[in-house]
């Protein structure tokens, strides 16, 4: 029965997942708060970004980096905090909490679900499609 309710559960939160995104949203997120760094068209050497220690990547191939596989969880959490990153001089994204808020599953690369906020999960759905 604990094997049944636990499947029922997984379904659930990967049914909510796919409502949860919305790259059209998580396009509008990141020309409000990402290109500055990354670039208008996701490729890196945005406006800030010769004032940063390390240079922005281009975020269209992150899965051409990724042996054909999309990061999810790791871009799920540099964004969200769970994974700092140094060079920005304060945990990404330096807007703080406007990132935070209600938690909302994703489906990661390995298949389990990934807990972040709204706008985590929108700016990643648009990221995942403008891979190229």
């Amino acid at each position: 029965m604990k094997q049944i309710l636990t499947a029922i559960s997984a379904l659930c939160l990967m049914t909510g997942a796919a409502q949860a995104q919305d790259a059209q949203i998580g396009s509008e997120l990141y020309d409000t708060h990402c290109a500055v760094c990354h670039g208008e068209e996701a490729r890196g050497g945005g406006p800030l970004a010769p004032a940063l220690i390390l240079q922005p990547p281009n975020l269209r191939t992150l899965t051409s980096r990724h042996e054909g596989v999309f990061p999810t969880s790791r871009v799920v959490m540099r964004i969200d905090g769970r994974d700092p990153l140094v060079a920005h001089g304060s945990p990404m994204p330096v807007y703080g909490q406007f990132f935070d808020g209600e938690d909302v599953p994703m489906k990661a690369e390995t298949g389990q679900p990934i807990m972040t906020s709204r706008p985590v999960a929108d700016l990643v759905a648009f990221l995942e499609a403008v891979q190229e």
